[in-house]
């Protein structure tokens, strides 16, 4: 059984930093692409940043960029998101997720296996 589980949110003022990590256990990690998605109050999930199997190709969203960093850790089955000069546009559910597969594509429909999410709030 695939289990994806995020961890490291939480309430941070503006121009702050958070990391973000996800753990994925009952697949083999080196076989998947990985990738972070949020979905704030009233709005569509959107694609964040995605990495491929062995961190050589990386997508960042032009929202992110410059500030987050997206890596991952294959001995310890781990994905992580590095935040930084967090602003309150950054608010919301951020989501793990898994797909089998090359590159960094970061399209919702590439990914099969879901963490349940992690709140990341920012407070002007």
């Amino acid at each position: 059984q695939v289990q994806v589980v995020e961890s490291g949110g939480g309430l941070v003022q503006a121009g702050g930093s958070l990391r973000l990590s996800c753990t994925a256990s009952g697949l083999t990690f080196n076989d998947y692409r990985m990738g972070w998605f949020r979905q704030a109050p009233g709005k569509e999930r959107e694609a964040v940043s995605c990495i491929s199997w062995n961190g050589g190709s990386t997508y960042y969203a032009d929202s992110v960029k410059g500030r987050y960093t997206i890596s991952r850790e294959n001995a310890k089955n781990t994905l992580y998101l590095e935040m930084n000069k967090l602003n309150p546009e950054d608010t919301a559910m951020y989501y793990c997720a898994a797909g089998r597969g090359s590159g960094s594509v970061c399209a919702e429909r590439y990914y099969r296996y879901w963490g349940q999410g992690t709140q990341v709030t920012v407070s002007s």
